[in-house]
């Protein structure tokens, strides 16, 4: 297997220099490259397999150690959310992971390397090779260290994804389980087409309204705004 020495910069913005660098080659080695070149194996299936459940665990950990008060189900439906494709897939690329990997002629000409199923197996496989090239606290400390701090990515992604059930969470421990109401305020539009107004109450005061093309949609967004009025302090 080929020396990765082009692989330098990626290992740069990685924070981490590979003691064995092969180790970093199948990691970003695809299947695919293995039609052009057979002599290439191993391809990286069987570190995504090793990475996926170092990861969960590196999650796991420091989500229970984040969290003291959090019950087991609020701390499980944070870690899918940390460790869903869509969130891994943008992590490979801001490592630049895209750039690195080595695909078949056919596979990068379909557009591999934007792939998200390509681009989520790749960082799962190098955390995998991190963690055999090191031990488990380096590899603690550097996903950790891409991540940044849980917190502020659980907002952004909670707050984008479940924003009724994010702003459900924030009221409850004062208000309790009934405080927040949502009333559509106005429905605008032929009947093919309608735009509903929805505002959010907690205990009969506004705190944000949403439009949309449905109840479903508008109640999303005024809860967006609700939450953001929450955080600022107004």
């Amino acid at each position: 297997m080929a020396q990765p020495a082009k692989f330098s910069a990626l290992q740069k913005k990685i924070g981490y220099p590979f003691r064995e660098p092969t180790l970093l080659v199948e990691a970003l080695t695809h299947g695919s490259y293995l039609q052009d070149d057979p002599a290439a194996a191993p391809h990286n299936q069987r570190l995504e397999f090793l990475g996926d459940s170092v990861l969960q665990f590196i999650l796991t950990a420091a989500l229970y150690r984040d969290y003291p008060t959090e019950r087991e189900g609020v701390l499980s439906r944070r870690r899918a959310v940390l460790s869903k494709g869509e969130f891994l897939t943008q992590m490979a690329r801001d490592l630049g992971l895209d750039a690195s990997l080595r695909l078949s002629k056919s596979e990068e000409t379909a557009g591999g390397r934007s792939r998200a199923s390509i681009l989520e197996d790749a960082f799962e496989a190098l955390v995998g090779a991190i963690y055999l090239d090191s031990d488990l606290a380096t590899t603690q400390t550097l996903v950790l260290g891409w991540y940044g701090p849980l917190s502020e990515r659980l907002v952004l992604s909670e707050d984008a994804e479940n924003p009724k059930g994010r702003l459900q969470e924030l009221v409850q421990p004062e208000h309790g389980n009934v405080a927040l109401r949502y009333e559509v305020s106005a429905t605008t539009g032929p009947r093919h087409a309608r735009i509903f107004e929805v505002e959010v109450l907690l205990n009969n005061k506004k705190l944000g309204s949403g439009s949309g093309p449905s109840k479903k949609v508008a109640e999303e967004a005024a809860a967006r705004v609700a939450l953001a009025t929450l955080r600022s302090g107004q």
